[in-house]
């Protein structure tokens, strides 16, 4: 800390003060700055509230126990305020988090104990009872957003036996959607195909591979039932959400299993490979690629291959990757007829063109179906290095005509691209629109 030792002693003394309160009050306020700085994100005033109120295991909520914001910043010792624009509470400076992280002692196991409360949050029957409804009124339940959708960030840093036995009970009581739901609604398009009636198929092996918890999936993985292949709503397998969010460990555990499919597409075709490849984790990548039985040209609904995605995405890494598998085809275009190439230099990723023109098996001249190339997109769109980059290929047409049968040459003098029709001047092609 800048500040040096008297702020650090100085913090150290009001922590004294705090556990000197003894009793509820200690507790209170040492909770307080648990929550405060290892939570996922800031907590409201009534969310932290209710967390301090949950008694790890009780199957109720005890309203009684809550308490008010007052109490809590009274037990804290000026140590924490409310930020009365955001409504959300924050320790009093940033070096307080500075100093609360180099003192773990203070806490214990604090992301077990956060796992255990989240966990116990939601198998309360106060929980359990909003099932019943299509729209539950979720106004009694400030806790139940962090808690649905962090309790298993919090078991995977630390997971003692408790909260294993806790989050198990979470997975056993199918009717109780309402937490499964609040987390899958956070994952973009997937949100739109959730199928309330069959939310239930979102079960123990999905919960753990879509956090990442390794102790949990372990003991599901050996159980004699275990289909390691099972679907949820979605027909997301486990490998599919464990491929998706990167846990590296968890990908390992599955394909250790000889009746895994790794190939096994959701209802969208995106494949374990695809949806690794989509959000940029390479040793998902490849430990998908140790596998025979994976196809890396498998396309989802719009025809986008890994490569594609990655090209779109201008992730260099992974294109090398990818371009390493002497099976990948490099020039698979899209629904739309765009190549991996086309999409690359649409989106001005320069090294990623230099990438895939390496390759002997690219047409740097292949057109979408709307008759554009890759040096008729870079012209238009004005990318001059992108421009320059394509003119060194021999094989490129500099005058194919795109759209409307406009030249290359054409779109850019039309669109005030100066530098770029210089460049394609210079190659000593005229400007014009063909027929």
């Amino acid at each position: 800390m800048t500040e040096g030792l008297g702020l650090g002693d100085a913090y150290g003394a009001t922590l004294d003060r705090i556990k000197g309160q003894g009793g509820e009050k200690a507790r209170l306020g040492i909770a307080a700055l648990m929550w405060i700085s290892h939570s996922e994100r800031p907590l409201e005033s009534g969310e932290l509230c209710h967390a301090l109120a949950i008694e790890i295991g009780s199957p109720n909520l005890n309203s009684d126990n809550v308490p008010s914001i007052g109490t809590l910043l009274s037990c804290c010792q000026g140590l924490v305020v409310v930020d009365k624009k955001a409504s959300t509470v924050r320790l009093i400076h940033f070096t307080l988090l500075e100093y609360l992280r180099t003192h773990g002692e203070l806490f214990g196991t604090a992301h077990s104990i956060m796992a255990e409360t989240c966990l116990s949050y939601l198998n309360s029957q106060q929980v359990k009872a909003l099932s019943t409804s299509p729209s539950p009124d979720l106004w009694g339940t400030p806790f139940l957003q962090y808690s649905s959708l962090y309790w298993g960030v919090h078991a995977k840093r630390n997971l003692s036996h408790c909260g294993i036995l806790l989050a198990l009970k979470l997975f056993d009581d199918c009717d109780n959607y309402i937490p499964t739901k609040i987390l899958l609604e956070t994952q973009g398009s997937y949100q739109c195909a959730i199928d309330l009636d069959k939310i239930s198929l979102f079960g123990g092996l999905h919960y753990a591979s879509f956090f990442g918890i390794v102790e949990i999936l372990v003991g599901l993985v050996e159980a004699e039932s275990c289909d390691i292949n099972q679907e949820d709503w979605a027909s997301n397998t486990p490998l599919v959400w464990a491929a998706s969010n990167g846990h590296e460990r968890i990908v390992k555990i599955l394909l250790g299993r000889d009746d895994v499919n790794p190939d096994r597409p959701n209802c969208f075709s995106l494949t374990p490979l695809l949806c690794a490849t989509r959000n940029g984790h390479e040793g998902v990548v490849k430990m998908l690629f140790g596998r025979d039985d994976v196809d890396p040209n498998k396309q989802d609904k719009n025809s986008e291959t890994p490569l594609w995605r990655s090209a779109q995405n201008g992730d260099e890494g992974m294109m090398k990757i990818l371009l390493g598998r002497g099976d990948v085809n490099p020039d698979k275009p899209d629904v739309y007829g765009q190549t991996p190439l086309l999409c690359a230099v649409r989106n001005g990723h320069e090294e990623v063109v230099k990438i895939l023109l390496g390759r002997g098996d690219v047409d740097p001249n292949k057109p979408d179906k709307n008759g554009e190339t890759p040096l008729w997109r870079a012209a238009q769109n004005g990318y001059e290095g992108m421009v320059k980059i394509l003119l060194r290929r021999g094989d490129i047409n500099p005058e194919k005509p795109g759209l409307f049968g406009l030249t290359p040459l054409y779109c850019a003098a039309e669109n005030g691209h100066e530098g770029v029709v210089k460049l394609l001047l210079g190659r000593g092609y005229q400007l014009g629109q063909t027929e």
